[in-house]
């Protein structure tokens, strides 16, 4: 007697067994990772500025608004309030500058990994 599995069982054997094998990375998938190298230290500063001078532009406001401190501080905290929003307008800026500077430095890379992918796919 001769016992033989269903297609699902089948399925899921072949997706556990892919699980556990080693496998060569592939173009495409080397191409995301390029890609996330050159955008991730762009996002991250841009993030880091952001919440950065969110909270210098609030600290400003609390003293502006004498929530923090004592009285009379009123133009210390619209300094503050502007250096804060001065920091999130530059950031837009920097990280335009920062992307740009490492899509300028990774480019030979992206586009030669890039061609590669598209030659196969025409052939």
């Amino acid at each position: 007697m001769e016992f033989s599995y269903q297609e699902k069982e089948l399925k899921t054997a072949e997706h556990i067994r892919e699980a556990y094998s080693e496998r060569g990375e592939s173009d495409i998938e080397k191409l995301r990772k390029l890609d996330g190298k050159v955008k991730r230290p762009a996002e991250i500063l841009a993030y880091t500025l952001g919440v950065i001078g969110s909270l210098v532009l609030g600290v400003g406001m609390c003293i502006a608004m004498q929530v923090v401190g004592t009285a009379n501080l009123m133009p210390l905290g619209i300094a503050v309030g502007a250096l804060g929003i001065i920091i999130v307008v530059a950031n837009y800026f920097i990280y335009s500058a920062v992307l740009k500077s490492r899509k300028r430095r990774f480019s030979a890379e992206v586009i030669a990994l890039s061609d590669k992918i598209l030659n196969k796919s025409d052939n």
